[in-house]
């Protein structure tokens, strides 16, 4: 069975919103940039919107050089990253990794906007993910989210009102595999890059937030667990890790190499 990448997403702050891509190059660690910073609280454990739903109205550009974030009523954040800030111990989840610190100025605006006390890091060192052999930055525990366009559209078809994909924060939305056919593939290629599927993805509060407003409601969990819930969680979509990484364009075929 045959596809096409129909988008491509990247989140340089974790727990921002997405930036959309024409292209990008994906990595060993995911798409350039992915997860590359994150706030953390002072004892260095990750803040997400599970924390602070708020944090979806944060509107993250890095061009590998500056950060820049916008929220609501106030100035933009225009920050020049670093390396030469002290090396932090920091936590996601269960996973003890590593961040530069970026400096008062960065935390100052976060904790204005955000009304907690935090600071800004940025990704160091290596970090292997959970299970399959690959390697991440700061996201959950996988390089890559994985969704079908058809499995939205049968979610959105037993809901009262649809819900953009936005919700789920996939990097890479593909479409011809059918409705959750995402969970039936174990290698795919796309474009010159190849990734596998090694996990599917439990979800959380965090698709109950409105990625526009910051506002949380019950959907779609309370409908997905209905019908996909298995292995202790709510599935939808599949944690990828880089087999060959590679330049992605919109509109790259996507080729089934292997099947589960």
């Amino acid at each position: 069975m045959n596809g096409v990448l129909r988008e491509l997403t990247a989140f340089p702050l974790k727990g921002g919103r997405g930036v959309a891509h024409d292209r990008a190059d994906l990595l060993a660690t995911g798409l350039r940039h992915d997860r590359e910073f994150m706030l953390v609280t002072p004892e260095g454990r990750f803040l997400s919107q599970r924390d602070l739903p708020g944090m979806a109205l944060l509107h993250p550009a890095y061009d590998g050089a500056e950060l820049t974030v916008g929220a609501p009523d106030v100035e933009p954040l225009a920050h020049t990253a670093t390396d030469g800030g002290p090396v932090l111990d920091v936590y996601v989840h269960r996973s003890t990794c590593r961040g530069v610190d970026q400096g008062d100025a960065a935390a100052g605006w976060f904790e204005a906007v955000l009304g907690v006390g935090c600071r800004l890091v940025r990704f160091t060192g290596h970090r292997p993910t959970r299970r399959g052999g690959g390697e991440v930055a700061f996201a959950d525990g996988y390089p890559l989210l994985v969704i079908s366009a058809e499995s939205l559209a049968d979610l959105n078809a037993r809901l009262d009102a649809p819900l953009p994909m936005n919700r789920f924060r996939p990097n890479l939305v593909v479409a011809g595999l059918g409705a959750y056919g995402e969970d039936g593939v174990r290698l795919l290629r796309i474009g010159a890059a190849v990734i596998e599927m090694v996990r599917s993805c439990t979800r959380c509060v965090v698709t109950t937030t409105d990625q526009d407003t910051g506002v949380r409601g019950r959907e779609p969990l309370r409908t997905l667990a209905t019908y996909r819930s298995f292995d202790r969680g709510i599935r939808f979509g599949q944690n990828a890790v880089v087999r060959i990484p590679g330049p992605l364009r919109a509109g790259d075929p996507v080729e089934v190499l292997e099947y589960q």
